[in-house]
């Protein structure tokens, strides 16, 4: 049997060595293949080929069961360094205001120091995603730039503003984000636990 109800993004259960998992199931007609994710708060999120049907996913998940429990649980016992809120619209709604007043005055701050010129400054709702930098020079955040330190905050900023300027991760890219965090590695690797 084909899914074809499965909206873009859904809540599922799965029972997994006899543990109830919930996990956000994803239809895309770009994804090639099934694919699973475990993210860093121990979250379960899979990608579904649009024409796969959701027993093969199913299937797929039980036969990584193992898999998925061991690291799920190395998640949860890693302590974040910092507190934030879970994904919603809600949370989204709350706080997109604040972000992008927040985003603009670290850009003007922040940007002294390039002078580059950029377009739109966009706040959004992703999971995953802290940043981005178009090819038209649009700069897009998290709303939940607004929970973060100031060091990674910065970090985010810079990073995004030197991407108008080398859109690519090459070493002259890493040293415009030197020129004004120079500890960006450390930062970087801290960061990942997030």
């Amino acid at each position: 049997m084909r899914h074809t109800g499965l909206s873009e993004m859904s809540k599922k259960e799965i029972i997994l060595n006899k543990e109830k998992i919930e996990y956000d199931v994803r239809s895309s007609s770009r994804a090639r293949c099934l694919r699973i994710t475990i993210y860093p708060n121990g979250e379960l999120a899979a990608t579904l080929p649009r024409g796969m049907s959701f027993e093969t996913l199913e299937e797929f998940i039980r036969q990584k069961a193992n898999w998925i429990l061991r690291k799920i649980r190395l998640a949860q016992k890693r302590k974040p360094s910092i507190c934030l809120p879970k994904s919603g619209r809600k949370e989204y709604l709350k706080h997109k205001d604040q972000a992008l007043e927040l985003a603009k005055r670290k850009i003007e701050e922040l940007n002294r120091a390039y002078n580059f010129q950029h377009k739109r400054i966009s706040i959004r709702n992703q999971k995953t995603r802290w940043g981005s930098c178009s090819r038209n020079g649009s700069l897009n955040f998290n709303y939940k730039i607004v929970h973060l330190p100031e060091k990674y905050l910065n970090y985010i900023i810079v990073h995004e503003l030197c991407h108008l300027k080398q859109f690519n991760h090459s070493k002259m890219f890493w040293n415009l984000v030197a020129e004004m965090v120079p500890n960006y590695k450390s930062i970087r690797k801290e960061f990942r636990n997030l």
